[in-house]
């Protein structure tokens, strides 16, 4: 095994990269590039597996093993890479409308099993591939080329579909915040399980601004709260909001006049119940602050090497066993 120090550039292939000027994609492909070489990341042991969209180009632009698979299907296809070999490092770069519409049963069931798949869901809330039709996250009243008279359905919130499923590891970053995003990245790169990462991304072509409450400098002090593991539920330009829970509902106040920094929710992702976590993803931002962080960090049994472990008893116990044996036993029919 080679002791070469590898660098951020080893991690880039020698593809052209092909997303529209200003996409927040590069600045994602920019912090996974980043991580993978401070993390040393084998390249011969890391697989990144894609679906259909801009952000499933990703594979060709990483140095690594890759495979740019069908719509929906990478955590299916993600799924069987796993399970064949499970020293791998197996991540899933997939988009709003291939994760969470065609994909959406791959996408829960991935992580309700718990493999150990890394998966990078791109919320740009359009289709941008396809020239920018609603998906599955887009707003309600969103005019896009397919609601020209405004979207009627309630969008899924990506955060609250993974905790749904039951994955071990939920968290969210910003395409444009490097340092979160690398923190987050290099979080979830250290779960033996499923971990699955909201990365909310600009598409600057069909739904510019999506995410400006967000990220723009003048507003987003008060409009992100990021959830750090011991530490309060406290933000704001002055420190001066937080969140605290009033039965089950949580509640944002001034620190000072309506509270003090005692009465904010002190933020524990290791938590059993994910109901905080939950309702912390359930926030509705045009009154309440976006949570950036990981949502939650729990252990689980891990579900390659269950299979694993359950493959190894039964040899065991039967030895190889023989397909031709197999085959003939029990109700067989000859046709003619």
């Amino acid at each position: 095994m080679s002791t070469t120090t590898l660098t951020k550039k080893d991690y880039k292939s020698d593809q052209e990269v092909r997303w529209c000027p200003g996409c927040g994609d590069y600045a994602i492909l920019n912090a996974v590039q980043g991580v993978f070489a401070e993390l040393q990341m084998d390249r011969a042991k890391t697989v990144i597996v894609s679906g259909i969209g801009c952000s499933s180009r990703f594979p060709y632009y990483m140095s690594t093993y890759g495979f740019h698979t069908i719509h929906g299907r990478a955590p299916a296809v993600a799924t069987g890479i796993k399970l064949a070999n499970p020293d791998l490092d197996v991540w899933v770069v997939t988009g709003d409308g291939d994760g969470l519409s065609i994909g959406g049963n791959h996408f829960i069931h991935a992580l309700r099993r718990n493999v150990g798949l890394k998966v990078m869901l791109f919320n740009n809330r359009i289709y941008g591939l396809t020239k920018g039709q609603y998906s599955p996250t887009s707003l309600v009243g969103a005019v896009t080329k397919s609601s020209p008279s405004g979207a009627l359905d309630n969008p899924f919130t990506p955060v609250s579909v993974a905790l749904g499923a039951g994955a071990a590891f939920v968290a969210r970053s910003v395409d444009i915040f490097g340092k979160h995003l690398q923190d987050t990245i290099r979080a979830a790169a250290g779960v033996k399980g499923s971990a699955f990462v909201e990365i909310l991304q600009n598409c600057n072509i069909f739904n510019d601004g999506a995410w400006e409450h967000v990220t723009e400098k003048g507003v987003k002090d008060d409009n992100v709260v990021e959830l750090r593991a011991g530490k309060p539920l406290q933000f704001g330009k002055e420190q001066n909001l937080g969140l605290r829970l009033r039965g089950f509902d949580v509640e944002k106040f001034n620190i000072g006049s309506e509270g003090g920094v005692d009465d904010c929710i002190v933020w524990n992702p290791a938590t059993p119940n994910p109901g905080l976590a939950f309702a912390m993803a359930q926030l509705n931002e045009r009154e309440m602050p976006t949570p950036i962080g990981v949502f939650r960090d729990v252990e689980r049994a891990n579900y390659e090497q269950a299979v694993h472990a359950q493959i190894a008893e039964a040899r065991a116990k039967h030895g190889d066993g023989d397909l031709k044996k197999l085959l003939h036993s029990g109700d067989t029919w000859t046709v003619s």
